[in-house]
């Protein structure tokens, strides 16, 4: 896989340890003639360019990399949501767009998804168990065949459910491992996702979360029971 381009450079030091994090390789510009000079010869992978900051600069670096004989894609936009409305008459400028400040996991998803849409993965990495489907590149989950309308942080908390059939999680351990350590909300979170994802289970299937009394949540059960 080849590099990711980041602008402007130096990038947001949140933005460079999620990317590190993810395993992206990547390498910052300030500038399109400063790309094109340091462009891999099989090209870059996308990029992802910071327009929280100058606005006009960043609609201009895009500009310049769309324009080229070889336009760049795809390109992801990290705007804040005052900025919602620029994105208006602009949609050959970019592929997606992350809302700053950013859930690192939400830009890791955002960002693979575009990747493995461009090529840039060769397949789909699915979680399946029984009637339940998760497509990993694209976050789309179905239940029986019928696509799950879930939000960004259900379908972490399914995923990652149903990646440990059969062991057991207290409300604190699914909320360091989903939500994340920086965040402060309490176990009724939990309670309530779990909630939500039974009800879009649907009847015949909300039981494949199951409550462990006085301990947590467990999905399924294990693939090696029976």
């Amino acid at each position: 896989m080849e590099p990711i381009l980041v602008y402007p450079d130096p990038p947001p030091p949140e933005l460079a340890q999620t990317l590190d994090l993810a395993g992206h390789r990547w390498k910052a510009a300030a500038s399109a003639d400063a790309a094109s000079r340091m462009e891999p010869p099989d090209g870059w992978a996308g990029a992802v360019v910071v327009a929280d900051g100058d606005l006009e600069a960043a609609w201009a670096f895009c500009r310049a990399m769309r324009k080229r004989d070889n336009p760049l894609e795809p390109l992801l936009m990290m705007i804040t949501g005052a900025q919602l409305g620029e994105l208006e008459l602009r949609d050959e400028l970019f592929d997606d767009f992350c809302l700053t400040p950013f859930h690192p996991r939400e830009l890791s998803a955002r960002l693979r998804h575009l990747l493995w849409r461009s090529g840039g993965t060769s397949s789909a990495e699915l979680v399946e168990y029984g009637p339940l489907a998760l497509n990993l590149e694209t976050y789309q989950a179905t239940i029986a065949g019928h696509p799950l309308d879930l939000t960004y942080m259900e379908y972490e908390l399914l995923k990652f459910l149903s990646q440990h059939p059969g062991k057991v999680f207290t409300r604190e351990i699914l909320l360091s491992r989903v939500w994340g350590y920086e965040y402060y909300g309490g176990a009724r979170t939990v309670d309530v996702h779990i909630r939500r994802l039974r009800a879009k289970l649907g009847e015949e299937h909300a039981n494949l979360i199951q409550t462990v009394r006085s301990v947590g949540y467990r999905f399924g059960q294990s693939r090696w029971a029976g």
